[in-house]
């Protein structure tokens, strides 16, 4: 069965955001009182490539499991937005070692009696948010499959790539489906690269996560990015029921309308790996 391969120094895995970046990304996020969709979206993020670096670190460094990518896409500007100088992938210990700078935030905790308090903690920052232009999807997918081409190249045995493209808005670049299906066609011996979709909607409609069918979305573009996105391979099913989601045979990758606690527990489990040693 495919999807097992075990994620090692010498056999990494590889993720890859793509990130919506156009102007409609300054409209505010719901339940984040009043934050913008790029703000959210942006610290969303650098806490995942955070966690990344946390999950590989032993107490000799931080060991290469992962090579990691983030690519912006907003008006005419399709581009690797990580700090670092080697590409669009770069290896996890090279993203440790290269924020842009380290913040001081502050985060509640349990105070041990029931209650919450706040602590100060260093944040380390990669991305910044930005938000201007349209929303040139088709694009960024097409450079995501550049770069994934060259990766799995060079990395046959691997477990498959998985992409996420995280969007408020419809592509402004022509109907993108070629794209990722260009991208899904890529893949390792172990199986076909995945591609799966947040879509930050702009509708009052109910969340949709994990479905295995478009029936409850509500627009065309909202069952588009259903279609585009990959069935959730069985670990990852797995990892779904653990966090209570109702999901079968046909699952796919997907959410629509997500607050940010959603979106945040979405990437959790899409950068869960089969076996990790």
């Amino acid at each position: 069965m495919a999807y097992q391969a075990d994620i090692s120094r010498s056999n990494p895995g590889c993720f890859l955001f793509l990130l919506d970046q156009s102007g409609s990304m300054a409209d505010p996020f719901s339940g984040t009182g009043g934050h913008s969709k790029a703000d959210e979206l942006a610290t969303i993020i650098n806490r995942l490539l955070a966690s990344l670096v946390i999950r590989c670190s032993k107490d000799e460094g931080v060991r290469d499991y992962f090579e990691v990518g983030v690519i912006g896409y907003g008006g005419s500007s399709v581009k690797p937005v990580l700090p670092t100088p080697n590409g669009p992938l770069v290896k996890i210990s090279q993203l440790a070692n290269a924020p842009l700078r380290i913040e001081d935030r502050t985060q509640k905790i349990p105070d041990g009696a029931g209650g919450l308090v706040e602590q100060t903690v260093k944040f380390p920052i990669w991305i910044d948010p930005k938000a201007d232009g349209g929303t040139p999807m088709a694009q960024a997918l097409n450079e995501g499959t550049s770069a994934i081409s060259t990766w799995v190249d060079q990395h046959r045995g691997a477990f498959p790539p998985v992409i996420f493209n995280i969007t408020d808005g419809e592509a402004t670049d022509g109907d993108p489906g070629n794209a990722a299906d260009a991208l899904k066609n890529l893949g390792t011996d172990d199986g076909a690269a995945l591609l799966f979709n947040v879509h930050l909607s702009e509708h009052r409609a109910p969340a949709v996560e994990f479905p295995a069918s478009d029936e409850t979305l509500p627009d065309t573009f909202a069952k588009r990015l259903f279609g585009m996105s990959s069935p959730l391979p069985p670990h990852l099913q797995t990892a779904a029921r653990q966090e209570g989601y109702a999901v079968e045979d046909g699952t796919r990758g997907f959410v629509f309308n997500a607050d940010a606690a959603a979106v945040i527990q979405f990437l959790d489990i899409g950068t869960r790996p089969a076996n990790l040693r």
